[in-house]
């Protein structure tokens, strides 16, 4: 069963042996693990493999975490899973799609986290008369000098919302290949590389159809996460009111206080490639993604780079939940997000009504957890 607990963590402690030769090779490992959050690194006896390990940094990672949570939250009511997988595409340098009726909040939250950040922000409103040239840029001939000089469109950014990006046509979705796999784009046979942080924030509404345009499998699988916004619940809707009964103008975003340096998010990456993760979960990762490819009711499974981004994102969540070390409920978690935007159904499936979501449940629960 898929859940976010982390229950039992000591079961998934990484260590160098099986866990029979660890017991009697060094019989001083302790039978159980607590979080890095829990007790200070003076109290703990950890394994030998993690003695060296400074848990200063995640403890870091945590407060900064908490003090996102805290400035989004004045904005943004609920959600409270879409700012950790937002954080997490971030750590992990991947880029997100955003799904959702209008008014929950995806303008609003991606505005948000993009202040909190203190990096630069654009926004690119797709309409079916947009040219590629729109949105990485294009030459301007100079009097002055006689000659073309590059003026960069809008991708130049570091958070780039795309509004409605399946509004567009082929051609001007084309564009965004190179920019969001390679963080560059080539004109005219120059190369322009982004500025750090870069990240690609589109959003989609799954209900108006009229005028939009499918995405193609090469761009969705650049995605690292779809997050799927529902309607908050009746409490969160009347905590929405009560906040906003005596306001009627658009939401002032210059009370947000910046959390993250662009230097410390790259100070945040380095730590979550420091999380450990063990050779029998990278092996539990290879096992969903290869079973998506050979299950009944899918007609296109997951590629290789969606076992990275199962692998990525889930040291992102370890790091985030206060952990140096993976455990398989972070691989859960983030395995539907993952891929609930890269799996093709059987015409057969759809025709039953088969969610995408049920079929990765599916999987998921049919594989034995490592111990």
């Amino acid at each position: 069963m898929i859940q976010e607990g982390n229950d039992d963590l000591a079961a998934y402690m990484p260590s160098n042996e099986d866990q029979s030769n660890e017991s009697s090779n060094n019989p001083v490992a302790p039978k159980e693990q607590p979080s890095a959050l829990s007790q200070s690194p003076a109290q703990e006896t950890v394994p030998e493999a993690f003695v060296q390990r400074d848990q200063t940094e995640l403890l870091w990672v945590a407060e900064k975490v908490n003090r996102v949570r805290e400035e989004m939250r004045k904005y943004v009511i609920g959600q409270s899973e879409m700012i950790e997988l937002l954080l997490a595409g971030i750590f992990s340098n991947g880029h997100i799609l955003l799904e959702g009726v209008p008014g929950v909040a995806k303008t609003l939250s991606s505005k948000a986290l993009s202040k909190v950040l203190h990096v630069d922000f654009s926004r690119i409103q797709f309409t079916p008369d947009l040219m590629p040239s729109d949105v990485i840029g294009t030459s301007v001939f100079n009097m002055k000098d006689s000659n073309f000089n590059f003026k960069k469109g809008p991708i130049f950014s570091n958070i780039v919302l795309i509004d409605e990006i399946n509004r567009a046509p082929a051609k001007t979705q084309a564009a965004l290949f190179e920019v969001m796999e390679e963080r560059q784009i080539t004109y005219d046979g120059t190369r322009y590389e982004m500025s750090f942080p870069f990240l690609v924030i589109a959003t989609q509404n799954p209900v108006e159809q009229e005028g939009t345009y499918n995405l193609p499998e090469a761009q969705l699988d650049r995605f690292l996460f779809k997050i799927k916004l529902d309607y908050p619940t009746l409490e969160e809707e009347m905590l929405i009111l009560t906040r906003y009964k005596e306001q009627i103008k658009s939401p002032d975003l210059e009370n947000i206080l910046s959390v993250f340096t662009a230097d410390e998010l790259r100070k945040v990456q380095t730590v979550v490639e420091k999380i450990i993760i063990e050779d029998r979960l990278i092996q539990y990762i290879a096992q969903i993604v290869n079973k998506t490819r050979n299950h009944s009711k899918i007609y296109l499974g997951g590629s290789p780079r969606a076992s990275l981004s199962i692998l990525k994102s889930a040291k992102a969540f370890a790091a985030i939940r206060g952990r140096d070390f993976v455990t398989p409920d972070d691989i859960q978690f983030v395995t539907i997000h993952v891929l609930n935007h890269r799996l093709i159904l059987t015409p057969e499936a759809e025709m039953e009504g088969t969610r995408v979501e049920e079929v990765v449940r599916e999987i998921v629960q049919t594989i034995e957890v490592p111990r």
